[in-house]
């Protein structure tokens, strides 16, 4: 017994003079950890290893809605290496970095609508691209028409910080000229047309139901025999659905009525009338998952990734809830997007491949 009682008062003692020491050392044990884990983070790239192919990663997949886990609207499209970014909701640069996706890689932005919770994260992914590649043109922001004055607005709200950035940094850091976003407008008099061309990407645009917002867009990236279709905010929409013919991913935007109706009905009882309006009022410009659903079987697509999810969901258990009936609808896999997923279409493949980069 007494042996016993010695290794258990041995042990505590070890354990209490450790404490003391790492309390002692805590700032050199702290900074040692800090530089390695800096050293191993700085310059680690998320699509390192990627095969030649489609990927898609979701930077953002929240709504105006707060929610801790979810940014703002923000999806990643990788060809080969190529970087291009749909919407840049609130957290979606952020998140691009996280996802170990250099903001300075993006080569081009595209717009799907001008709501707040789609454009509200600009200002940091122009900021990061610019200062990041050093760049010397600014980031070019495809949209419909009307993305002229909101670039304009845009760049007048950053152009004093622009200033700042230059003086503090240098022209040879962050190039005068390459500050900002340089809006690249298109008109879509059939309802859908090529946008954009080159080096064997090619993207449509198609127009979508988010009345009364208006012009309202999703797209199509096409990538050596791959295809990704990004909705957009959209109620049930025969564009869509002709536009997603074949696809391989549909990354469709989805609101469960059953549960934004039973938060309508709370904010009654708590009377919250102006929210409550608002949250009636957008259950007539999106879709539901089950018509998320509808739209991947016209069109044929081999998997669903729900987005924009709303409202927000604080964990996985609730998702069965808010897909409810879609997985009848639709016999492919659906997947309720979360921040940081990547989902790679190699080239030459059927294949859809998901993993994590957050």
């Amino acid at each position: 017994m007494r042996k016993r009682t010695w290794i258990f008062l041995s042990a505590v003692l070890a354990i209490a003079a450790a404490g003391l020491t790492v309390r002692l050392f805590q700032d050199r044990i702290g900074l040692t950890v800090f530089e390695r884990a800096v050293g191993a983070r700085v310059g680690a790239d998320g699509t390192a290893g990627l095969a030649d192919g489609l990927h898609v990663g979701l930077c953002g997949t929240g709504s105006p809605m707060p929610s801790a886990d979810r940014a703002g609207a923000c999806t990643v499209v990788i060809a080969g290496r190529r970087v291009f970014v749909v919407d840049a909701g609130e957290g979606g640069a952020r998140n691009l970095q996280l996802m170990g996706i250099s903001p300075a890689r993006i080569e081009r932005l595209f717009l799907t609508h001008f709501h707040s919770d789609h454009i509200d994260g600009l200002g940091p992914m122009a900021l990061l691209r610019w200062t990041g590649a050093s760049a010397d043109t600014p980031l070019p922001v495809h949209g419909p028409t009307g993305v002229e004055s909101v670039m304009a607005g845009f760049n007048a709200f950053y152009a004093t910080d622009n200033g700042y950035r230059v003086a503090h940094h240098g022209a040879n850091i962050v190039p005068p000229s390459g500050g900002g976003a340089a809006a690249v407008p298109f008109e879509l008099g059939s309802n859908a047309g090529i946008v954009f061309d080159n080096g064997g990407v090619r993207v449509t645009a198609f127009t979508v139901d988010h009345d009364p917002v208006s012009p309202a867009v999703g797209y199509r990236f096409e990538y050596k025999g791959r295809s990704v279709v990004i909705s957009g905010d959209t109620a049930k929409s025969a564009n869509l659905v002709a536009a997603s013919k074949g696809a391989d991913l549909l990354v469709h935007e989805a609101l469960q009525p059953t549960m934004v109706s039973a938060m309508t009905k709370a904010l009654d009882r708590a009377g919250q009338k102006n929210v409550a309006k608002i949250t009636r009022d957008i259950l007539d410009y999106h879709a539901s998952p089950e018509e998320a659903a509808d739209a991947a079987k016209a069109a044929g697509v081999r998997q669903l990734v729900l987005t924009h999810v709303v409202p927000p969901l604080p964990s996985a258990f609730f998702y069965p809830a808010f897909l409810q009936d879609a997985g009848k609808r639709f016999s492919g896999p659906i997947v309720v997007g979360e921040d940081g997923m990547l989902f790679s279409l190699p080239a030459g493949s059927d294949a859809i491949e998901q993993t994590d980069l957050l």
